[in-house]
């Protein structure tokens, strides 16, 4: 498996992905195949601060993507969000997401200022919270009916990955 930073050239298996996960697993994003219209890939340019990953396997395959932005105003320069992490189902045991994770946490520690990482994930997933509490991600706050899928409610955990020992 390879993981590095998609490109424009990306956009296309980019788009594959990300719908394919929209529409498979609606409960599991905050946003939907129709809110996403053509996803473009989040921040592929040449700042060092926004950044999307992608996994891919040997066979050219993009299997995994995660999204990073540091947050833009004065007095929130000092977090950071991580967003849009899916891995394809069909190889979601091959530790591709931690490696996702792990990769883009190395690079934000790298950003000069950076204080912390942030993410929401729906609470009813327990996969995607135990991978980010394993990483060090700490629950800090609680949205009860955060998201609304027809009429059915979720609620969504946000969490904190501090850069600095406390």
């Amino acid at each position: 498996m390879i993981i590095r930073e998609l490109t424009p050239a990306d956009t296309m298996a980019y788009q594959t992905l990300i719908l394919c996960g929209l529409r498979e697993h609606i409960e599991l994003f905050r946003i939907s195949a129709q809110d996403a219209g053509e996803p473009m890939i989040p921040f592929a340019s040449s700042r060092s601060d926004t950044f999307t990953l992608g996994a891919w396997l040997e066979d050219g395959q993009l299997v995994g993507v995660v999204s990073f932005e540091r947050e833009a105003r004065a007095k929130l320069k000092h977090k950071g969000l991580l967003y849009r992490m899916y891995v394809r189902a069909d190889t979601s045991d091959r530790g591709i997401g931690r490696s996702l994770i792990q990769e883009a946490v190395k690079r934000a520690r790298k950003i000069d200022g950076l204080e912390q990482i942030n993410l929401t994930v729906v609470a009813s997933n327990t996969r995607a919270k135990h991978l980010y509490s394993s990483e060090g991600f700490k629950t800090f706050a609680l949205e009860e009916r955060g998201l609304k899928i027809g009429e059915t409610y979720f609620n969504e955990e946000q969490m904190v990955l501090r850069l600095f020992k406390e």
